[in-house]
Formats: structure tokens, C-alpha cells, sequence
């Protein structure tokens, strides 16, 4: 758990220059599954993983046409109770 903690504090530290640009967005879940957005279901799925009431796919839309500035950091892990651990 320490493991994945620092990565995250890590991880973090290290997007600070790109939280600041308006105009990149940033989706960072803390589900623990490698290949979570690789099915169209994942994106779109009412039941799966989301940050603030938002899907990977509303947030990459809000970005990519400017709806509004993306940046979607979720709390440590195990927080999120949309995280899937099956990919399916």
C-alpha cells in the first residue's frame, strides 16, 4: 500500500507545471486495474469508474471541445467505489 501511496505522491508532484495549463486536460482515477479504458464500456458504462460525478469519456469530451477546463484527480487508493477490478 506504501508502494502505490508514494507513486501517487510521486506522480503529483511531478504534473504540477501541467494542473496550471488551462488548456491540458488530466483524468487520474485511483483504480487499481492497468486496462481499465480499453472496452467502450468503460467509458461510457453508468456503473463504472468516475471522478466527481464525471466518466473518463465526459471528461476527455469536456476537454477536447472545450466545455470546460478538465482536471479530474481522485482521492488515494481505496477510495473510489466506481473502480472495477475485472475490466468487464
Amino acid at each position: 500500500m506504501k508502494v502505490l501511496e508514494g507513486f501517487r505522491a510521486t506522480l503529483l508532484d511531478n504534473i504540477n507545471d501541467v494542473k496550471k495549463k488551462k488548456d491540458w486536460g488530466i483524468f487520474i482515477d485511483s483504480c487499481y486495474v492497468h486496462c481499465q479504458s480499453w472496452r467502450n464500456i468503460l467509458w461510457h458504462g453508468p456503473n463504472y469508474q468516475r471522478i466527481n460525478n464525471k466518466t473518463m469519456a465526459e471528461s476527455v469530451g469536456d476537454w477536447y471541445f472545450d466545455r470546460r477546463e478538465v482536471k479530474e484527480i481522485d482521492c488515494s487508493y481505496p477510495c473510489n467505489p466506481t473502480c472495477v477490478n475485472d475490466g468487464s
